[in-house]
């Protein structure tokens, strides 16, 4: 915590009037009324008023020290971090050719007469490719998979899984190439065969094949009901979605897969009968960041003197993903001058800048005279007259780019066969600058560090620094033999919780891998030496909670089931949740009883009849036996997958 500061003098209005009037009892002892009328008591007051004033001043003198002492150890403001989310466009039709989306795209949010739009960019250039189905294969749980390729052209029926159809049966569909990052739709001609099953809950799960495995794909819309009628599956594949081979066919193969019914739905009886099958992209996935990107903003002249600064057109600056450059022109063109966070390590040759990220004021490499009287440069100085530029850096950023699920739906920028856009998921990772409040508490933590990595709260220090924008942090030690020199930082990055039900999904506790590769350089120049670290996301025990409950009479069933579930959800909450509301801890094991009480104290709970634990696998989705204590590695976090609430009438 930061020391309280003193105050130079502590005297106060009252104070000050008191003493003046027994001042004025020792020198004039004539004057006998010291009542407020009296005009010299009305003169004493006035003064003491303005010396109050000064005294207030004076008393900030302190805090405007320690502000200055921070400045001299380098601590500068955090700046903003920009919020992130993937956005998908939609294509008006399947293109014959591939569409383009180019990088920095604009998208953003309807402009209201109270609100202004937000605007986000994408990162990256997304390339919608026209896809066909090429080939389809069956493959039972355990054998090899059998062509079907004949049977659909002819039209023929055929069952997709066996007989009595078990986990791990699938059916395969071959593209005629790999569509990463893309919508793709894949049409069928079913038959009501695949009898017993729900058709709003189907045992299936769709998978993509990247170069290591399979990868579920999230599924936008089964209009076949689990391969039971005719209709349309949207499919958002993974961005690694290779062509691989599969039973000596290479293709981008997509497949449907058997697994276990969700808790309290039937399974397949019987297996669905496929007579037709047709597959094309219909739209792409892109990520966009809510900020504006500059291009080739023009610095100004270098004067040719050690310690130059220039200001930024635009502040704060926000990360980009790569590094901050200066290009100064000299005889062979532009050189670049890159971005360090200190010059104490920099000899005179090295071209180098600092940027403060917060007032946008990038500075170039002082000189210091030493004890010999020579100077000392401590980097590179650009010469007299030449021109200085920044070819890209990014400016935006804060936490009016959280905005929520499907609300960007502005195409801002025109691209040909694009019909709509839309982001599937609330954007998150939007994060205020810091204040000098904040900035003053973080000093002393940082004076502490000397920017060197040597205990966990070291670890967990700079990797905040390093990645503002990430929900929590974890340093420790390495779990192997091997690695006993090596320690492992646990990163949970900020992620929205769903409006409706306060879930969130999986993929969005994974820290982006920009952000795992931000945080491992700037630990690794600050490791002691011969010290390993890694930089990874926590493991996620998935538990899945099974309720029943009574409602109060007249109560919504529906109402209540809808709250039970968001209450679990923000109770085993690994951001926001736990006993304490700050998340959940890590390594704390789940106990029903602790259920109990969340879904009792609901309004509208009138009893809770029974509550069971299920451990599951969010990826795959495998559930293991109910149990009611499910205990966690200390290391891991807690992830509520899939819960199901049964709500029943009171008497």
């Amino acid at each position: 915590m930061v020391l309280p500061a003193p105050d130079l003098d502590d005297r106060r209005f009252q104070e000050l009037v008191d003493d003046a009037k027994r001042m004025v009892q020792q020198r004039c002892p004539q004057w006998t009324d010291h009542n407020v009328s009296d005009p010299g008591v009305t003169l004493i007051e006035t003064f003491a008023f303005m010396v109050d004033e000064l005294f207030y001043r004076l008393n900030r003198v302190p805090d405007r020290l320690y502000v200055t002492f921070l400045d001299l150890l380098g601590v500068t403001l955090h700046p903003p971090v920009a919020a992130t989310t993937d956005v998908v466009l939609w294509l008006s039709a399947p293109q014959p050719d591939p569409v383009v989306v180019p990088v920095r795209a604009e998208v953003s949010t309807l402009r209201t007469e109270q609100d202004e739009a937000i605007v986000f960019a994408t990162e990256t250039e997304l390339v919608i490719p026209p896809r066909r189905l090429a080939h389809v294969l069956t493959q039972a749980a355990g054998a090899d998979p059998q062509r079907r390729d004949d049977a659909v052209a002819a039209r023929v029926e055929f069952p997709a899984f066996a007989p009595a159809p078990q986990v791990d049966d699938a059916v395969l569909f071959g593209l005629d190439g790999a569509a990463p990052s893309c919508v793709v739709a894949v049409r069928l001609e079913c038959e009501v065969h695949g009898v017993g099953v729900d058709p709003t809950h189907p045992p299936l799960v769709w998978e993509a094949r990247d170069g290591t495995g399979w990868r579920r794909c999230e599924v936008e819309h089964d209009g076949t009901g689990g391969l039971n009628r005719p209709g349309d599956v949207l499919l958002h594949v993974p961005a690694g979605h290779t062509e691989t081979t599969v039973g000596r066919l290479a293709a981008g193969w997509l497949r449907c897969r058997v697994v276990d019914p969700p808790h309290q739905y039937p399974p397949y009886r019987s297996s669905p009968i496929v007579s037709s099958a047709a597959a094309f992209t219909v739209g792409g996935t892109v990520t966009a960041v809510h900020a504006a990107t500059l291009t080739d903003e023009v610095l100004g002249v270098s004067e040719g003197v050690p310690g130059q600064s220039f200001l930024l057109e635009r502040h704060p600056v926000v990360p980009s993903g790569s590094p901050f450059v200066v290009e100064v022109a000299d005889e062979t063109g532009w050189t670049e001058w890159t971005e360090v966070d200190s010059f104490a390590g920099s000899s005179d040759g090295d071209r180098v800048v600092r940027l403060d990220r917060s007032t946008g004021e990038v500075t170039f490499p002082p000189a210091l005279r030493q004890p010999d009287g020579s100077l000392r440069l401590f980097g590179a100085v650009p010469a007299k007259g030449a021109p200085l530029r920044v070819p890209e850096y990014r400016t935006g950023g804060g936490p009016a780019g959280n905005v929520a699920a499907r609300s960007l739906v502005v195409l801002r920028t025109t691209v040909p066969f694009v019909d709509r856009v839309e982001n599937r998921r609330a954007a998150h990772g939007g994060v205020d600058g810091e204040t000098i409040d904040e900035a003053k508490e973080r000093g002393p933590l940082a004076l502490r560090t000397r920017d060197r990595a040597v205990t966990a709260e070291d670890y967990e220090q700079l990797a905040r620094r390093a990645a503002p924008g990430i929900a929590r942090v974890r340093c420790v030690p390495a779990r192997t033999p091997e690695e006993a020199l090596g320690v492992r930082v646990l990163v949970v990055p900020d992620a929205a919780p769903a409006p409706d039900d306060g879930h969130r999904g999986f993929e969005d506790l994974i820290p982006p891998d920009e952000a795992l590769a931000a945080i491992a350089t700037h630990l690794d120049e600050r490791r002691p030496v011969g010290a390993r670290v890694l930089v990874e996301p926590p493991f996620y025990q998935g538990v899945t909670v099974v309720a029943e409950l009574t409602a109060r009479h007249r109560f919504s069933l529906e109402r209540l089931r809808t709250d039970a579930i968001a209450a679990v959800n923000r109770y085993l909450d690994p951001i926001t949740g736990g006993p304490d509301g700050i998340g959940w801890p890590f390594g704390r094991p789940v106990q029903a009883g602790e259920l109990y009480a969340v879904l009792q104290r609901l309004r509208g709970t009138e009893m809770v009849d029974e509550v069971q634990l299920y451990p599951a696998d969010p990826r795959s989705g495998r559930r293991g036996e109910p149990t009611q204590r499910i205990e966690l590695d200390p290391h891991a976090l807690v992830f509520s997958f899939d819960p199901h609430v049964r709500v029943r009438a009171g008497a």
